[in-house]
């Protein structure tokens, strides 16, 4: 056990690592020992036991040890708004950040893009216009988190112009920004242009990740493109060299499903290099009522009892 006096850095690296690895289990741990040590009325402590909690989606412990700290600072706000944004509370984030405005805390470039995701959660197109004001009127024109959210935003909400506008004045796009763009064209039916972006983005020398595939099998399943599917779910290890993740698989099963290849469905998966969860076999199996295939149901069964 270190100095009383190196107790509180000690705690707040030990803290640090909890929430990096979102090990709840060890954090609980680790705010006991703070108790026991009589370091968790340090507000710097409280300030890391927030940011873990946030992380681990705990949000009642850390909005309680929040309203227990007497500095607030923005990057508590930030920490907050994003636990509530990443378990889809996003009145609760929201609500917070106007807390955070009525507080008269400083906007830093990490604290609106959680608020935008909240915005295009909710699908309010009007609110996330003003955010859009204060990203620019805050100077965070150029940063791509920010553009990147704008873009998110802008498409769930059904403004695909803007989106674009978006998408195309940015000076620096990375994968993400190129993910959202086609996500976008793809939830909203624009398949010609998922599929022109994807060209381009090879073009300008980004590589796809598994986040983009994911959105362009998606648009595929979406409308019907089965072949079009295919030649995506080939060229990620032909030409990438990327092992198909799990959702990849749940993608393509879906996309077959509808398309009534029940047979080649259960081939897809059997062959998989993971194992397949139970939403994935539920996938099959619903395909499998929607076109009678009672024999590739059974086995279906079969498997999810395994």
């Amino acid at each position: 056990m270190p100095a009383s006096n190196d107790l509180v850095p000690f705690y707040a690296t030990l803290l640090d690592l909890c929430s990096s690895t979102k090990n709840l289990k060890k954090l609980k741990q680790v705010h006991a020992q703070t108790v026991a040590c009589g370091v968790s009325r340090h507000d710097f402590i409280r300030a890391k036991l927030v940011s873990s909690y946030s992380a681990c989606g705990q949000m009642l412990e850390a909005s309680f040890i929040f309203s227990l700290t007497n500095r607030q600072p923005t990057f508590l706000y930030n920490s907050l708004i994003r636990g509530f944004t990443s378990l889809y509370l996003f009145h609760h984030s929201l609500s917070l950040f106007r807390q955070m405005l009525v507080a008269c805390k400083p906007v830093d470039r990490y604290t609106l893009p959680a608020v935008l995701k909240s915005c295009a959660g909710l699908s309010v197109l009007r609110l996330g216009k003003q955010v859009h004001v204060a990203v620019l009127v805050h100077g965070f024109a150029m940063d791509v988190a920010n553009s990147n959210a704008l873009i998110t935003m802008y498409s769930k909400c059904g403004d695909l112009v803007c989106a674009r506008k978006m998408f195309d004045r940015m000076p620096e796009r990375n994968s993400i920004t190129w993910c959202a763009m086609i996500a976008g064209y793809g939830m909203h039916g624009n398949y010609g242009e998922v599929f022109a972006l994807f060209e381009q983005m090879m073009i300008e020398g980004i590589l796809p990740d598994g986040a983009t595939f994911t959105a362009v099998l998606t648009a595929c399943s979406h409308g019907g493109l089965l072949d079009k599917g295919r030649e995506y779910f080939k060229m990620m290890g032909a030409r990438f060299g990327m092992t198909p993740r799990l959702e990849h698989y749940t993608c393509m099963v879906d996309m077959l499903g509808r398309a009534g290849h029940l047979e080649e469905a259960e081939a897809l998966i059997m062959g998989m290099e993971i194992d397949p969860d139970e939403a994935l076999w539920g996938a099959l199996l619903g395909a499998c009522k929607i076109h009678g295939k009672v024999d590739v149901a059974d086995r279906v069964a079969g498997n999810m009892k395994i």
